[in-house]
């Protein structure tokens, strides 16, 4: 899938996290950065990007030609777009703000499928094992890493911290290539 199609994949997706957002300033963040991200996109593209994710099945959608009425996006667009997601964060250059971020779990046998699924997708998009159930990365990741453990239904067992301080820090800078 090329990165145009990625990005309506991604605004789609915005959709639902602009349901998910609790109060109206994270509602106003969502709503302006979707706003942006639209203008930039000529309908003609559009309707072809939509008409390629629907057949793809990553969106449902309701309506015909150029009035496409309503779409929603389904549980394969989801992953499609969390893995595009997870990509893209693995890929950032940013600057790093001197913290850590942090997911630690503790997921119970009877869950296993999904505790392997977390740990291979956590290290697939460069996360590091500070010890056999907690995970960091340099990378700004909060939003990615709740649709990623919502994804596996995992709530209960993870959880999400900043760190300032690790006392191994400069090993991990090394592992990072940060300075």
């Amino acid at each position: 899938m090329n990165k145009f199609k990625e990005n309506v994949l991604l605004l789609i997706m915005g959709g639902l996290a602009f349901g998910y957002s609790y109060t109206p300033t994270m509602q106003s963040r969502v709503l302006k950065a979707f706003a942006k991200e639209w203008k930039k996109i000529n309908g003609k593209d559009l309707k072809r990007a939509v008409d390629y994710l629907y057949r793809l099945k990553y969106i449902d959608k309701q309506g015909a030609g150029y009035d496409i009425g309503q779409l929603t996006i389904t549980e394969r667009g989801r992953l499609k777009s969390l893995d595009c997601r997870l990509d893209n964060l693995k890929s950032k250059k940013d600057k790093w703000d001197g913290k850590w971020r942090m997911v630690s779990f503790d997921i119970p046998e009877k869950y296993k499928q999904g505790r392997d699924a977390l740990r291979n997708k956590l290290k697939s998009i460069g996360f590091r094992e500070l010890q056999k159930s907690i995970f960091i990365t340099p990378y700004n990741c909060k939003e990615e890493v709740a649709l990623l453990v919502g994804l596996f239904k995992l709530e209960k067992f993870v959880r999400f911290g900043i760190l300032e301080y690790i006392d191994n820090e400069d090993y991990f800078k090394k592992i990072y290539k940060i300075s």
